[in-house]
């Protein structure tokens, strides 16, 4: 059984391909059950212990079976360590022998990025050039490199509550050649954006639906439990609303919260990324859309099979 590395992932996937694989997973035949879901309560700290299973069904070409193991503890940050770790198991989808185990942290940031730039390739505006990233954790290089290989961004603006670390990764990120800027004025970047994208810890909304000019699109990602929002309720009365899967309606922040305090109906909810893959509508290019995303353990199976087959191609 190989043990597959961050440098490793780093190295063989791109997201061109990875938002390919993804599609075809959403349109194709995977049995994903419902992922266990559990809160750890230890003296002194919190923590959420995430089991995500998924395997490929008959009419997919190559069988596996694969499981993720997430820990999520977000007090971290306090002692050095990542507030996200956790393992992935790719099994031989005909013997259930263990063929990899991949770094399940640097698959998720991989994935959930992916699955982002995804749906915005259905729902933004094919000419958007102006993004801003809130959030400056381990997600917004990955969201902003994402949503770049799909999209004409010519100008991203980083904000986050933590202006220095805004600054010390627009300036990494800009020392690579994105074209990315830290601004501590959100409201007046997030009016010029065509496309915002969150990924933050943050318990209230930072997004107001007010900051939305016509066409733009949400993307929201972080706010995993039902205390957290990223976007205020007005975002998402305003926007064609899309999810990732069934799940995000009961869980995390933003539309679970919405939909739970009566503030958008279940009919306000136009489809999941399945839907979009196999049958997009049209995009009004003056309509507000919003994304959320809760993690799929399907993303995490295309994921790890698109970096097996890659190293398999790699040492051949």
């Amino acid at each position: 059984m190989r043990v597959v590395s961050s440098a490793e992932i780093d190295r063989v996937l791109s997201f061109p391909a990875l938002i390919e694989a993804l599609a075809e997973a959403f349109r194709g035949d995977m049995v994903t059950p419902v992922r266990h879901h559990h809160e750890i309560e230890r003296p002194g700290a919190h923590g959420t212990l995430l089991l995500m299973p998924s395997w490929t069904g008959p009419a997919m070409q190559d069988g596996f079976v694969g499981v993720k193991i997430v820990s999520v503890f977000p007090e971290n940050g306090a002692r050095g360590l990542p507030s996200v770790m956790g393992s992935y198991l790719l099994m031989d989808g005909a013997t259930g022998e263990p063929v990899s185990v991949l770094d399940g942290a640097r698959l998720t940031v991989w994935r959930t990025a992916a699955a982002s730039a995804l749906a915005a390739r259905h729902l933004a505006r094919e000419d958007a050039s102006r993004m801003v990233m809130v959030g400056a954790g381990a997600l917004a290089p990955f969201l902003i490199r994402a949503h770049m290989s799909q999209r004409p961004i010519r100008e991203v603006a980083l904000w986050n509550h933590n202006g220095a670390k805004a600054r010390s990764l627009a300036d990494e990120l800009a020392r690579e050649g994105l074209p990315v800027t830290a601004v501590t004025d959100l409201e007046a970047a997030v009016r010029q954006a065509d496309l915002v994208s969150c990924a933050t810890l943050s318990t209230a909304p930072i997004v107001k639906g007010a900051w939305l000019k016509e066409g733009a699109h949400l993307d929201l990602v972080g706010a995993f439990n039902l205390k957290m929002r990223e976007a205020d309720d007005e975002a998402l009365r305003r926007a064609q609303v899309y999810i990732d899967t069934p799940a995000a309606k009961v869980e995390g922040g933003d539309v679970a919260v919405s939909l739970q305090g009566g503030t958008i109906p279940d009919s306000h909810i136009r489809g999941t990324l399945t839907d979009l893959c196999r049958s997009a509508p049209p995009r009004d290019r003056e309509a507000v859309t919003a994304f959320k995303s809760v993690g799929a353990a399907l993303e995490d199976l295309a994921a790890a099979m698109l970096v097996w087959r890659s190293l398999k191609s790699v040492v051949k």
